[in-house]
């Protein structure tokens, strides 16, 4: 090979770095801030990553994710969506209710910011509506309030001889007042007492639990986003019926779950988070509702504690876990 060979090799060579170097360069950035952990995350990041395959973008190869994990510490969440806004991310994502939501949106008026929110976005001051959100915020909203009433009825069906029934809250989750009303006002209508117990932590739950007996309740009702990443212990807890928001404490050993697919609303959150990588923008894009509710019967559960479904409640159980 002769020195001018080599020169023009070398250069070439140099030349293809260079490019690769700026086509990594050039590789947007996700930054996805969760006020759980990992570990109890794992499947609905998997989720995510399918919405956005769905619209092209694919983690590791045409674009990167930096994540951020509060592990319920929920102070945690404006120092970590002011990192992500420091990374110089294209856009948020946002898990684990409203909190995350508040903090990035507090973070940042110019990064676009998609969540995934449990109470009503327009009464937290997310979005202007949820038809036309405006600024730089979109996402999907679990209806976890609204949903409510339904579940007081699917208990009072399984446990028709409930006269009182708990209902466990975090005072810190901005949805508590709503959620707390809603199920009071389904409970005074069925002529049933109500009663919360309040848990922010993994100790106040052993409280809150501890103090159940001496409420005397029939059964109970679990769904807070901050919960979610505690079903184990939750679960473990639960000596009474309980009705949870989410399937995934009924496959951890749960009785009874009512609400939202999980796994659709992350895919849902990951092809909003595609779309506005391809250039649309958050304004344009209509905060989603679900469209579809789970109910799920653990059969093994409801022997243990004695209890018969009804065969209502059978014939309308999108799954039934044995």
């Amino acid at each position: 090979m002769t020195r001018r060979e080599l020169i023009l090799l070398l250069g070439g060579a140099m030349t293809v770095a260079r490019a690769s170097r700026a086509q990594q360069k050039a590789m947007p950035v996700i930054g996805f801030l969760a006020s759980s952990s990992p570990g109890s995350n794992a499947s609905y990041v998997v989720a995510f990553g399918r919405g956005l395959s769905q619209t092209g973008w694919i983690e590791g190869q045409n674009v990167t994710i930096e994540y951020r994990w509060a592990e319920g510490q929920y102070d945690r969440l404006p120092e970590l969506a002011a990192d992500l806004v420091d990374h110089k991310v294209a856009v948020i994502a946002t898990s684990g209710g409203d909190f995350s939501a508040l903090a990035a949106k507090n973070a940042t008026s110019s990064i676009p910011i998609v969540f995934l929110g449990g109470g009503d976005p327009v009464e937290q001051g997310l979005v202007a509506s949820l038809a036309r959100p405006g600024g730089n915020l979109t996402g999907v909203t679990l209806l976890a309030v609204e949903l409510w009433g339904k579940r007081v009825e699917l208990i009072s069906e399984l446990v028709p001889e409930a006269k009182a029934l708990a209902q466990l809250v975090d005072p810190k989750w901005p949805g508590a007042e709503r959620a707390s009303a809603a199920v009071q006002e389904a409970a005074h209508a069925k002529g049933l007492l109500h009663r919360i117990l309040k848990a922010g932590s993994e100790s106040d739950i052993d409280t809150a639990f501890a103090s159940l007996a001496d409420l005397h309740p029939r059964a109970l009702l679990v769904g807070d986003p901050s919960f979610l990443s505690r079903r184990e212990q939750i679960v473990a807890l639960a000596a009474v019926p309980t009705i949870y928001d989410w399937r995934e404490y009924v496959a951890t050993g749960g009785l009874i779950s009512y609400g939202t697919s999980l796994t659709d609303t992350y895919r849902n959150v990951g092809t909003y988070v595609g779309k506005i990588l391809n250039g649309a923008k958050p304004a344009d894009l209509p905060v989603q509702q679900p469209t579809r509710f789970e109910l799920v019967v653990n059969l093994k559960t409801a022997n243990a504690l004695g209890l018969t479904v009804p065969s209502s409640i059978l014939a309308r159980a999108d799954e039934l876990i044995e």
